[in-house]
């Protein structure tokens, strides 16, 4: 069977190796942090993953870590390449960590006689793939891309808090192949790693570049409509949109998946290859508008959610936020709109106290001791005279309204979700929905609307 190395064990790596290992593939992570490789060899999560912890101990046997490309390298036929590629100042991603990487992966087959594929899965800028990259990785090797070395651009497309289950049951596989031997490798690993049996798209570098950050910045775009849809919600009597995009949903020229109104989108992905995308057409003289209009609704959803707080009918001192991960199901906190609410909220004078199942370490690295933490969401609540539910975990579905029943009358409970139950709410709370037409009705305000219009 062939064997893998992984170089990066970060959250995607370790996932990737844990998977293939358990399906029986010999794994050699690799990993310059000694920590997450030292967990790894000791069987043990070096990151926090849902189902990561399972796959590891179905694959243990199999599976390996060390922090010697050339080792690793030397001793596999394909090495998958999963290390950051942070956004520089002009918002484009840049190679360095994937052209060291590189290198030292050449190095390693320079030493070898058999056919090796590397395939490059960090995101990249198009024009990457066959330009810096394969010329380091032909000078590290002494090889040129063809017969005995082979090279592909085919990144992931998962969810933090879904890795797992998102390798396993994947809508397609992308993949830029330098010829088809090359591609024709790839796919029979695919195969063999995933349950379902998904589409293979095949195509150059360059397409398969511009498909990665193409894919994303349009469910941004789905992101930023149903956010846009929310809003002139609030303005509309009797308005609803849950309603509004269930029913637009239906339309198969659309679809309903991320077509939900709620908070700004945020993660390591989403934010930074909108304004990447935005960014390449720029440089190669094209239109992106569209994509610059994503990342400006984008960025006003959390000034609505302050001009709110900061205009309600009474002066709440303290404002509990219930959600700090960008997203349920992960402690990231990267672009997360708990954690941006809270500094701005601390900014503007309010005291804040936070609560998250997973994030409060990695918050608290962020946030330091300008906000308060929270050991429950019942002691945010209990602690908060306003309160802001900006991520949908489960468990905040499940507050007692009897947490409520001793707040002031008038309450404000600004639930960007819809998690809680307007029915179950004491009535001196004043539950509030986004795009649930709550600005258009008489009982509020009338410096909520102007605030939220200016």
């Amino acid at each position: 069977m062939t064997k893998i190395s992984i170089i990066g064990l970060g959250k995607l790596g370790a996932p990737m190796a844990a998977v293939y290992a358990s399906k029986g593939f010999e794994v050699i992570g690799v990993d310059k942090n000694l920590s997450f490789v030292e967990a790894l060899n000791k069987g043990l999560a070096p990151v926090q993953e849902n189902q990561l912890q399972d796959f590891i101990d179905l694959g243990r046997k199999h599976l390996s870590a060390t922090v010697d490309t050339i080792q690793a390298v030397q001793n596999t036929d394909v090495t998958f390449i999963i290390v950051p590629t942070p956004s520089g100042p002009d918002g484009t991603f840049t190679n360095k960590y994937v052209v060291e990487a590189i290198k030292e992966v050449g190095a390693g087959i320079k030493e070898k006689d058999t056919y090796h594929l590397v395939v490059v899965t960090s995101t990249v800028m198009p024009g990457s793939t066959n330009g810096e990259i394969r010329q380091a990785l032909e000078q590290a090797s002494g090889r040129l891309v063809g017969e005995s070395l082979g090279l592909c651009y085919s990144p992931e497309f998962i969810a933090l808090g879904t890795v797992i289950r998102d390798m396993l049951h994947p809508d397609f596989f992308l993949i830029g192949e330098s010829d088809k031997k090359a591609g024709d490798l790839l796919v029979s690993l695919y195969r063999q790693a995933c349950h379902n049996q998904p589409r293979m798209e095949r195509m150059n570098f360059v397409n398969a570049e511009l498909t990665k950050i193409s894919v994303n910045t349009f469910v941004t775009t789905k992101i930023s409509y149903a956010n846009m849809l929310s809003d002139i919600c609030d303005y509309l009597p009797d308005a609803d949109v849950d309603v509004v995009t269930q029913a637009v949903g239906c339309d198969s020229r659309i679809g309903s998946k991320y077509l939900r109104g709620g908070v700004a989108y945020g993660g390591p992905c989403f934010p930074r290859d909108n304004v990447a995308f935005s960014r390449l057409a720029h440089m190669v003289g094209a239109n992106a508008e569209v994509a610059v209009a994503t990342d400006t609704i984008n960025r006003h959803q959390k000034d609505r959610i302050t001009h709110l707080i900061q205009n309600l009918d009474y002066q709440p001192k303290t404002i509990g936020i219930l959600g700090l991960s960008y997203k349920p199901g992960t402690n990231v906190i990267e672009e997360s709109q708990g954690i941006a609410l809270a500094a701005a909220l601390h900014k503007k004078g309010f005291q804040v106290m936070v609560y998250d199942p997973l994030a409060l370490a990695p918050a608290q690295a962020v946030l330091g001791n300008y906000v308060g933490y929270a050991g429950s969401a019942s002691e945010c609540v209990q602690k908060s005279d306003a309160l802001i539910i900006t991520t949908a975990w489960p468990e905040f579905t499940t507050l007692e309204p009897s947490l409520f029943a001793e707040k002031a009358n008038g309450f404000v409970v600004i639930d960007c979700w819809r998690v809680l139950s307007q029915e179950k709410m004491p009535s001196q709370v004043n539950l509030l929905y986004l795009g649930n037409g709550f600005l258009a009705r008489a009982s509020l305000q009338p410096e909520i609307r102007h605030a939220a219009v200016n």
